[in-house]
């Protein structure tokens, strides 16, 4: 499958969404990374089983200075396997099940990380319940009709990784930033889904016969 396809391909599957930007530099480096695996036949489900196992390790192992690698894997494989799912003809509303299941258990794990790297757990907390709700939202609005992506928000999830990864680092080196990087993604997360909340609303209210 070409690039131009597989472009074709993915944003017929999210609703005509326009590939431009931050979204189409991570298609350009994801189509990239795939192929190879894909002519290796590696499923896209195994690859989201892989980004859950890679999640729990970064909790498990996150005062070990490879930690830092296992979060990598973790980002990596929950970042690709939709492409994978794509370029070998598997794309299916079942695997897309999986694949967001996969990233939500994933996420919590991140969380149980830096939370085992000294943050408070009520700030973790809050951080991840405002990423899950905004996740939500994106799902609630995708299953009323509405399935394009025409928002980029300041916490979406590669971001969300960032604050870990540099949580790893801040620790490795004996810094304390732990609890300042929680609160910041927890400012910058509630900002997220506000955002994702408005364009929603804006979106669907402009589509809505029944007034509610």
């Amino acid at each position: 499958m070409k690039r131009e396809e597989f472009f074709a391909n993915w944003s017929a599957l999210h609703g005509g969404a326009e590939i431009t930007g931050i979204v189409k530099g991570w298609l350009v480096i994801s189509f990239a990374i795939s192929r190879p695996l894909v002519r290796i036949k590696v499923s896209p489900n195994v690859l989201s089983v892989i980004g859950v196992i890679a999640a729990a390790l970064t909790y498990t192992e996150a005062n070990r200075n490879y930690c830092i690698a296992l979060l990598g894997i973790s980002l990596l494989s929950d970042g690709i396997d939709g492409t994978v799912a794509i370029l070998s003809g598997k794309a299916s509303k079942r695997g897309a099940m999986v694949d967001a299941l996969c990233d939500r258990i994933g996420e919590t794990f991140w969380a149980l990380a830096f939370y085992k790297l000294g943050a408070p757990a009520w700030i973790l907390a809050t951080a991840w319940v405002l990423a899950f709700t905004q996740e939500y939202c994106r799902a609630r609005i995708a299953g009323l009709g509405d399935y394009r992506i025409d928002v980029v928000t300041i916490a979406e999830r590669p971001v969300r990784a960032s604050f870990l990864a540099v949580a790893i680092l801040a620790y490795d080196i004996k810094v304390s930033a732990v609890t300042t990087l929680a609160v910041v993604w927890t400012v910058q997360q509630a900002f997220a889904l506000v955002t994702v909340m408005r364009s929603g609303y804006t979106r669907l209210s402009a589509t809505d016969r029944l007034g509610d």
